[in-house]
């Protein structure tokens, strides 16, 4: 099955560098390359365009509408979009932001073309995507914040294991292979750490968990 990409950047030169990246694969297909969240927006809407987008890479500094306010309208528009963030930017608010509007991923631009194809892959395999430079400036950014929060469940140590794992940014095929268990245990796993931190994928749990200092710095 074909991977149809949609990219939002407004570097001519970078997308030249995602386009021609994309191309070589067989299949991955880049549907549209846009400078303006405001131009993708009105593509999405286009009743002429039949191919819609599978992954959304978007660019957070855009002309005019930036990327974190285009996140709520690309849900709108196109709700079984993935986005993943292709940015310049680590700061903590940006990738929190991010998150919470309903991003799959994100990606710094001094990923490797080959970790932005892999986190491509990983995302439309449903998987939840945070860069692991992004995970370690997080941690550094709120080292203050280390009030242990009392969850109604405790972790279990394996729980722990698995969210440390996440954490470095592994996946859960990675994961399985690491700890010698199945693909399906990580998943129930993975299911119940989200359902006792009350959050919805890998970055956000994440992110509370060192937040709250579950995780150790």
């Amino acid at each position: 099955m074909n991977i149809n990409v949609m990219l939002v950047e407004d570097s001519p030169e970078y997308r030249d560098v995602i386009e021609i990246a994309i191309n070589k694969e067989t299949n991955i297909m880049l549907s549209g390359t846009f400078g303006a969240a405001e131009v993708a927006l009105r593509s999405l809407l286009d009743p002429m365009q039949s191919t819609k987008p599978d992954i959304i890479l978007l660019d957070l500094n855009l002309p005019g509408m930036s990327g974190l306010d285009a996140i709520p309208w690309i849900g709108k528009y196109a709700p079984a979009a993935r986005i993943i963030i292709l940015t310049q930017s680590n700061r903590e608010a940006d990738v929190l932001h991010a998150i919470s509007q309903g991003a799959s991923g994100y990606l710094l631009k001094s990923s490797s073309v080959k970790q932005i194809k892999e986190g491509i892959r990983s995302v439309m395999d449903g998987n939840a995507l945070l860069d692991g430079r992004v995970a370690r400036y997080i941690t550094d950014a709120i080292k203050a914040k280390t009030a242990m929060v009392q969850l109604e469940k405790p972790l279990s140590e394996r729980e722990m294991e698995i969210l440390t794992l996440l954490g470095d940014g592994l996946l859960k095929k990675e994961i399985a292979d690491r700890l010698g268990i199945g693909v399906g245990t990580v998943k129930t796993h993975i299911r119940h750490i989200y359902e006792k931190l009350q959050v919805e994928n890998a970055p956000a749990a994440i992110s509370k968990a060192y937040k709250n200092g579950i995780l150790p710095f």
